[in-house]
C-alpha cells in the first residue's frame, strides 16, 4: 500500500473564496424550461433570471470546450456578489491526459476561469469510469493545481479503486472533497467524501440517468442529508444534472423552496 501522502500544499484550507457556510442549489447550465418559466423572473438573459431564484449553477459546458476570460467575466457580471458557479475541469486534462502532463492545460483554464473572480465557487474534476486511482498520478496533479487555481475542489472518481480508506485519506490530505454521485458507479459512491470543508451532491438523475424525475420520497431524503452538511457549518452544493427531460429545475426548486421553510 503506497503511503499516504505528508506534504504542505501550495494554499491553507481553502474556505469557499468569501462564501459563508450555505446550501447551494441548482442545475447543471441555467437554461430555463418552458414548464418553469412562471417560476423565475420575466426580465433579463436566462442567467440572470435563474441567478434571482438560484444560489449556485454548474458550468459543464466548459468540459467540452474552451470559453473566454471575457465570457466568464460576462457571466459574472450578470449574477448577484453572492451567487457561486462550480466549473468542470475540460475532459482534454482529465479524461484524454487522465491528470498526467497537462500544466499547460491547467494554465490555460485558470486563466479562462479567472474571469469569473469572486463568483468562482469550486471546480468540478469528472473522472471517466476507467481511471484508477493511481497515487502519484494524484498526488502530483493535486498538489500542483493549487498554483493555478484558487478554489475548493471536488471530484466525481468513478472507478471503484477511488472509494478506499487508502484514496480516501489521500483526498482528504490533498483538501479535495470527493462527490456523491447518484446514481452511484461503485460501492460508496452515494455519499459524499474526501475532504470535509465541502460536500457536493450531483443527482445525474435515477433510474434512468439525465432523464428520471426525482419524486417526493427521494427529494426528502436528499432534503435530510443536505441538512447534515449545513448543519456542520460547510458549503453544501446540490447540483441536479437530469436536464435531458428538462427535470433538473423542478427538483431544484423543490429543494431551494424546502431548505428556506
Amino acid at each position: 500500500m503506497a503511503a499516504v501522502l505528508n506534504v504542505k500544499l501550495d494554499h491553507p484550507a481553502l474556505a469557499p473564496r468569501g462564501q459563508a457556510a450555505s446550501l447551494l442549489v441548482g442545475t447543471s447550465g441555467w437554461t430555463i424550461p418552458a414548464r418553469h418559466a412562471y417560476d423565475m423572473p420575466f426580465e433579463g438573459t436566462h442567467l440572470e433570471r435563474y441567478a434571482q431564484r438560484f444560489p449556485a449553477v454548474e458550468i459543464t459546458s466548459s468540459f467540452y470546450r474552451s470559453h473566454s476570460p471575457e465570457a466568464y467575466a460576462l457571466w459574472a457580471r450578470s449574477v448577484p456578489p453572492s451567487f457561486r458557479f462550480a466549473v468542470k475541469l475540460p475532459r482534454a486534462i482529465s479524461h484524454e491526459a487522465g491528470l498526467r502532463g497537462c500544466e499547460a492545460l491547467v494554465r490555460r483554464f485558470a486563466g479562462e476561469v479567472a474571469g469569473l473572480g469572486e463568483n468562482f465557487g469550486a471546480l468540478l474534476i469528472q473522472l471517466p469510469p476507467s481511471l484508477e486511482h493511481d497515487a502519484k498520478i494524484v498526488e502530483d496533479f493535486f498538489v500542483a493545481l493549487p498554483r493555478y487555481i484558487k478554489a475548493p475542489v471536488v471530484c466525481e472518481p468513478r472507478h471503484p479503486s477511488w472509494f478506499t480508506p487508502e484514496a480516501e485519506a489521500r483526498l482528504r490530505a490533498l483538501q479535495v472533497a470527493r462527490a456523491a454521485a447518484d446514481p452511484a458507479p461503485a460501492e460508496g459512491a452515494s455519499e459524499p467524501g474526501g475532504w470535509s470543508g465541502l460536500v457536493y451532491y450531483r443527482l445525474h438523475g435515477s433510474p434512468r440517468k439525465y432523464y428520471s424525475d426525482y419524486d417526493a420520497a427521494a427529494l426528502s431524503a436528499l432534503q435530510a442529508k443536505l441538512k447534515v452538511g449545513v448543519a456542520r457549518g460547510v458549503p453544501t452544493w446540490c447540483i441536479f444534472d437530469n436536464t435531458a427531460a428538462y427535470a433538473a429545475m423542478g427538483n431544484a426548486l423543490t429543494i431551494l423552496d424546502a431548505g428556506r421553510s
